[in-house]
């Protein structure tokens, strides 16, 4: 609290660490541990038997239970987005991506937590109970689809909507918005077609973080 010349008492507010961009690389590097854990035991078919709910699912409920971590450090992302914009900060794109970036998070989670309601289901179930029901396929089809379809799509919104208010502000270099919207592009067009269309995102959130994180550590002061 400061005490200007009037005697009125005003606060000094509250500043962001300078290292605080390295939330972005924790989102990176948890994502790349749960996308690593999850691809060696589940199948990237959806309509897959489901003979991985008979095997270990220890690996899983690893990754399942790295995902809120993982989304704690993106939302803390997005607060150092926001902070370095500032007064530059414009309504309407800020808006647009910080609704994106909500709507990929919640989708994430409601994946994950789909998954872990099927491994709960299966380990109260006979063995092959779960495994030939209907409501099985619906929710690992369903799982799929959100993860790999929608939230992908809100993940290539996020992407092109902080890389025009990259181009505008210029808060990180004009190249890193290229590069975020060529991958935006990759997303939206052939996510459907490349089994690694998820990892995209997580790649150029390092590459933003890593920046901003060296650029606040090279300036002095406050």
């Amino acid at each position: 609290m400061a005490m200007p010349e009037n005697g009125t008492l005003t606060h000094a507010g509250l500043k962001t660490p300078k290292a605080a961009a390295i939330a972005g690389i924790a989102f990176s590097v948890l994502i790349f541990a749960i996308l690593g854990l999850l691809r060696r035991s589940i199948p990237d078919d959806p309509l897959e038997a489901g003979a991985w709910l008979a095997s270990d699912t220890r690996t899983i409920a690893v990754a399942l239970n790295l995902v809120p971590f993982a989304g704690v450090a993106f939302l803390w992302f997005i607060g150092v987005l926001r902070d370095r914009l500032g007064h530059l900060e414009d309504r309407f794109f800020a808006t647009v991506f910080f609704g994106s970036a909500l709507l990929f998070l919640a989708m994430l989670f409601t994946s994950a937590a789909t998954i872990g309601a099927i491994m709960l289901v299966a380990s109260v179930s006979e063995p092959n109970e779960l495994i030939s029901s209907t409501t099985f396929r619906f929710a690992r089809a369903a799982s799929y689809i959100i993860m790999n379809v929608y939230a992908i799509k809100m993940a290539a919104v996020f992407m092109i909507s902080t890389s025009t208010v990259v181009i505008r502000t210029g808060i990180v270099p004009r190249w890193i918005a290229l590069v975020g919207f060529l991958l935006a592009l990759v997303l939206l067009i052939g996510s459907s077609f490349i089994s690694w269309s998820f990892a995209v995102l997580p790649v150029w959130v390092l590459l933003v973080s890593v920046y901003i994180l060296i650029d606040n550590l090279r300036t002095p002061g406050g």
